[in-house]
């Protein structure tokens, strides 16, 4: 299957999937039901579910059931449709557009945002509770989304970005937040989907490595998409970040500093699949759709 293909089957898979785990779900406030839908299926380009189905394939040469992967892949992207919606509140990046639409608390109001948010949270962990898994994998599982989102990985890395706003930080601890508020879900979601597939702790470690490299690439090239994109295209507000005064790669490294920084962590990323047993190219492929997406 070309990676084209790949792309396209995945996206209409995890939508089917969201929209099923959405529609069991029913809110008892229409309102509320309404803004989680908004929400998770609303767009987005689905790295995190993709990245799962990726690791999945690169933990053997045996071809994976992608059945096996759907609730894996379906807990993270809860999980970051979560965090899109508390990031964008006022208290916090304080942003109206969100793929190209009104921000959920835009859309809905404040209070229902926040619920939207908390509700998507807790639904990440039902759908994973419910996945096709061993109840030791099931815990490892647990765990490790656990620890990706909560204090010690995506909420810890917010509350260290919000601390940093109008300060010059070195590039070792914006690298540090970023691994915490990015790369930490990023890597997650590989080790989900690879954990889905059965892999050990060898194959773990080789695709974890990957996920580092990728989920700082994935940080680089949207902190250089706030410089150079347009607004209509990014489907958020262009040049946020400067008018929040947050530091980033950009303002750090220097435009071109940052584009060659995105090439060392692409390199990096694609060495570190060496190790995978499986089909790896999947990866590979995804590897260069997050550095040279433009949105």
């Amino acid at each position: 299957m070309s990676f084209d293909a790949f792309l396209s089957l995945s996206q209409k898979r995890i939508e089917a999937y969201l929209a099923s785990v959405l529609s069991t779900n029913i809110a008892s406030e229409s309102q509320l039901q309404a803004a989680l839908e908004y929400t998770v299926l609303g767009g987005g380009k689905r790295v995190r579910p993709l990245l799962a189905y990726g690791a999945a394939q690169a933990v053997s040469k045996t071809e994976i059931d992608l059945r096996l992967i759907d609730a894996a892949a379906a807990a993270v992207e809860l999980i970051h449709c979560y965090s899109l919606v508390h990031d964008d509140l006022p208290s916090m990046d304080n942003d109206a557009l969100r793929r190209g639409r009104p921000t959920c608390h835009i859309a809905f109001g404040e209070s229902t945002a926040v619920l939207a948010g908390d509700a998507l949270l807790s639904l990440a962990f039902e759908t994973l509770a419910m996945g096709p898994y061993p109840d030791d994998v099931k815990t490892q599982m647990t765990i490790a989304l656990a620890r990706a989102s909560g204090a010690v990985g995506m909420v810890g890395g917010q509350a260290i970005d919000l601390s940093l706003v109008s300060s010059a930080p070195s590039l070792e601890e914006l690298e540090s937040m970023h691994q915490l508020k990015t790369g930490a879900m990023i890597q997650a979601s590989i080790q989900l989907g690879a954990l889905a597939a059965g892999a050990n702790t060898d194959v773990l470690s080789a695709l974890m490595a990957y996920g580092k490299a990728i989920g700082l690439a994935f940080q680089v090239q949207d902190d250089i998409l706030d410089v150079v994109a347009d607004t209509s295209e990014l489907g958020k507000h262009q040049g946020a970040d400067a008018a929040l005064d947050k530091p980033t790669y950009v303002s750090l490294l220097g435009l071109e500093g940052a584009r060659c920084k995105l090439r060392e962590l692409h390199e990096a990323a694609k060495t570190a699949l060496s190790k995978a047993p499986g089909n790896a190219q999947t990866l590979e492929s995804l590897a260069d759709y997050i550095v040279h997406r433009t949105y």
